[in-house]
Parts: C-alpha cells; sequence; structure tokens
C-alpha cells in the first residue's frame, strides 16, 4: 500500500513568551487542521510557554541540576540522563535564543504538555482526531550529526509494531516495531529548520497513525524510552571503569585481623 504525505511548517508564529496560549498562536497563522493531521512542536516553544526559562549566569550548574546519571563525560561535554529519562547532551539545557544570563529547560512533563495543546487545538478547531508531538534535538550513538526525536506526544501512535506482518518475500517480520513518533519529528525538521524560526510543522496523511478515542491514558513518548533491564548500552565505558575499579579496590583492601 502506498502512502503519501505533506509536512510543511506554519509561518507567523511570533516570539514566545511565558503563559502565551500555543493553540491561539497555531490558530492565529491561518491553518486548517484537518482530522488525522498531526503537529510537531518545538520543546523551545513550549517551554517559553510554561515559563522554563530560569537565571543561569553558570550553564553548567543548570545542566548539573537537571542531571540524574552521567553517563560520559569528554572535556567540558557530558552526556547525561535527565529528570525525564532522556539520554541527551547536556541534559537537554538551551542556552540558545534565549536572553542573556538565563537558560532554557526541557518542560517538566512532555507528554503532558502535548496533551494539554492537543485539547486546546482539538476545541479551537472542532476536531476529534488530532495528534500532537513536541520535539527536541538529540545527537545518536554511532552516528555524526543531530535529528529531532519526539520527547512529548499525545493523540498519536509512538510506535508502529509490524511483527506478525511479512516483507516482500513473504518472510515474517519478527523484531521489527518503528519508531514512528521519532521519524516524523525528523521529517518536521527538514522544513521547519534549524534557523529560520518556525517552531511549528503540519504533519498530513498518516491517519492510520493518529486513533480515535485516543485518551492519555494510552500513553505519549515516554514509551519510547527503553527499559534498563533491556538496554544493553545503559552503562558507559567510563562509568563501568569508575564501578569496576572501585570494587576491585575493595577486594584488594586490608582486612583486620581484629
Amino acid at each position: 500500500m502506498s502512502r503519501e504525505f505533506a509536512c510543511w511548517a506554519l509561518e507567523g508564529i511570533p516570539e514566545v513568551r511565558p503563559g502565551d496560549a500555543l493553540a491561539e498562536l497555531v490558530a492565529a497563522t491561518g491553518v486548517e487542521l484537518q482530522e488525522g493531521d498531526i503537529l510537531v512542536v518545538t520543546s523551545k516553544i513550549v517551554s517559553k510557554a510554561e515559563g522554563r526559562i530560569v537565571a543561569a549566569a553558570d550553564r553548567e550548574a543548570a545542566i548539573t541540576a537537571e542531571t540524574v546519571r552521567v553517563v560520559a563525560r569528554r572535556g567540558s561535554l557530558r552526556i547525561v540522563e535527565n529528570r525525564l529519562g532522556l539520554i541527551m547532551a547536556a541534559a537537554g539545557v538551551d542556552a540558545s535564543n534565549t536572553p542573556a544570563g538565563t537558560v532554557l529547560l526541557l518542560p517538566k512533563d512532555p507528554d503532558a504538555s502535548a496533551a494539554r495543546l492537543r485539547a486546546d487545538l482539538l476545541a479551537r478547531f472542532g476536531l476529534n482526531r488530532l495528534g500532537v508531538i513536541i520535539s527536541d534535538t538529540a545527537g545518536r550513538p554511532w552516528r555524526a550529526g543531530l535529528v529531532d526525536i519526539a520527547i512529548g506526544a499525545a493523540g498519536v501512535a509512538v510506535c508502529e509494531d509490524l511483527r506478525g506482518q511479512v516483507d516482500a518475500h513473504g518472510r515474517p517480520l519478527e523484531v521489527t516495531v518503528s519508531a514512528v513518533a521519532d521519524e516524523i519529528a525528523a521529517a518536521s525538521e527538514l522544513v521547519r529548520g534549524k534557523a529560520a524560526q518556525l517552531p511549528v510543522a503540519v504533519v498530513r496523511g498518516l491517519p492510520h497513525l493518529v486513533p480515535a478515542g485516543w485518551q492519555p491514558a494510552d500513553g505519549g513518548a515516554r514509551r519510547l524510552l527503553r527499559p534498563r533491564s533491556e538496554d544493553l548500552f545503559w552503562e558507559a565505558s567510563a562509568e563501568a571503569y569508575s564501578r569496576g575499579y572501585a570494587a576491585g579496590r575493595r577486594l584488594t583492601a586490608p582486612r583486620s585481623l581484629g
């Protein structure tokens, strides 16, 4: 089955400030959303609307405050697990496009933010089926360059489970589960750009990924976080070395014969 979809950025979104209603800003662009559309919104404007701008003369201190676990370090660069469970450079703390002396933190709960925005858009546009994805930029192990990924989602399937289907040669698909929310987020970045100040994009033509009757209990982008029990690379090499070294010191420490 062939699938065709369109993806375009919305022009006319102004500089977002704390307290702004994003649904109103989207509607003001004149876009006519349709049933089954997916709206991709950058985490930056969600954070700004939610007032996640904090004073931080020292960005490194802000990164430390958002860090749950250091995964890897090279010089001043830290790859860490942040409080959302995302493993990112600098914990997702952003010092660009914010006033001097401030940094921008990620939304407190991106899935909840996506659900609230979706509810506002459904009411404003009189729709029943609409997906919302909140995206952020991240690097990837073993791959150069950055891509946008989904850190929040509502009203949209974040994964497409193809297990049990067959390929073009009739072979069964046994492990294929596509992270479609990440794919949509990455596609939207192609039309939004990194420096074009186009923080919102519409994706149309993927209605099979926008289920009817979606509820927040159905889950959002948090489902894309791999459980630690299934993560073969949970511990970085430096971290593993430090833990092993400490364990070795304990084993070889002199024991009191008391």
